[in-house]
């Protein structure tokens, strides 16, 4: 069984780099921005509200080369903490060499579906991105976003309303189409348990709001369109928990990519595949 779980897992982690363009060398500035290694509590304001943020830094930051910059968003009722410990991207972004800045919504929910009158959450993670970026050397054309359930939701609508500053996004349990939107084709990699109560794959949800019809392929097929990819989807579905669902030929090399997982309920996968390392193989693919 584990051997047909390795099996799967190389067979997509082979499908997410097939149509990916070849990497180039990070870019270096001629910045000179000192900052200890590790984990600080940053401070800013946004919309006239005091709002805080959890600033990683790798051990091996410089102060002169820019690195990406990952922005990672918990689910409702979460913490910036608590989505620290659960995605790990912080464990993986010292081995890497990448930054990591994890969100806090205002009484740990964001403001999507926009509602009047809540915090305008898109405007405070272009402000968090701006804030990082004073602080320590960021690689601006390598900016990406990820996040859990509420957190995906609201990566979704960065995607939409911030393209021109997001490289690539990466929602795990979560993905919505939030259009319409204007602007650039974005890369889209999300990945959803089949067996997710909470955002369930298929959609319309009995008894809740207009925010739970929407299916996961319905969301997948949205951003193919705004991509111009084409429009049939590739299904691949190997022996094991993992199947990729896939839309080729996308405008300027956006791919948009679903791994879905068997058995997988609402939760951060781990076992049936690393979903942070997949997300960073392809975020580190993409740039604007």
């Amino acid at each position: 069984m584990r051997l047909s779980l390795i099996v799967a897992a190389a067979l997509v982690a082979l499908s997410l780099s097939s149509n990916a363009p070849a990497q180039t060398a990070l870019p270096t500035t001629a910045c000179d921005l000192r900052a200890t290694p590790g984990v600080t509590d940053q401070l800013l304001t946004s919309g006239g509200r005091q709002r805080t943020y959890r600033l990683f830094v790798p051990p091996g930051y410089d102060g002169r080369t820019a690195l990406p910059l990952v922005l990672d968003l918990h689910g409702s009722g979460g913490s910036a903490a608590g989505q620290a410990s659960t995605s790990g991207f912080e464990a993986l972004a010292a081995r890497e060499n990448f930054l990591v800045a994890t969100l806090q919504a205002e009484g740990s929910r964001w403001n999507v579906p926009v509602t009047d009158g809540r915090p305008d959450d898109v405007a405070y993670a272009s402000a968090v991105i701006d804030h990082a970026a004073a602080r320590v050397c960021t690689d601006l054309t390598r900016v990406y976003a990820t996040g859990f359930s509420g957190g995906a939701r609201m990566s979704s609508l960065l995607a939409c309303r911030l393209n021109d500053r997001i490289a690539a996004i990466a929602p795990m349990a979560g993905l919505r189409w939030p259009g319409p939107c204007a602007g650039r084709a974005i890369p889209v990699l999300t990945l959803h348990g089949l067996a997710d109560p909470q955002n369930t794959y298929d959609g319309h949800a009995a008894g809740r709001g207009a925010e739970w019809l929407e299916s996961v392929p319905d969301a997948l097929a949205a951003w193919a369109e705004h991509n111009a990819c084409s429009t049939d989807a590739v299904f691949e579905d190997p022996p094991g928990p993992l199947s990729t669902l896939r839309y080729t030929g996308c405008k300027d090399g956006a791919e948009v990519r679903l791994i879905r997982i068997d058995g997988l309920q609402h939760t951060w996968a781990r076992d049936e595949i690393d979903a942070t390392a997949a997300m960073w193989e392809f975020f580190r693919s993409h740039t604007l």
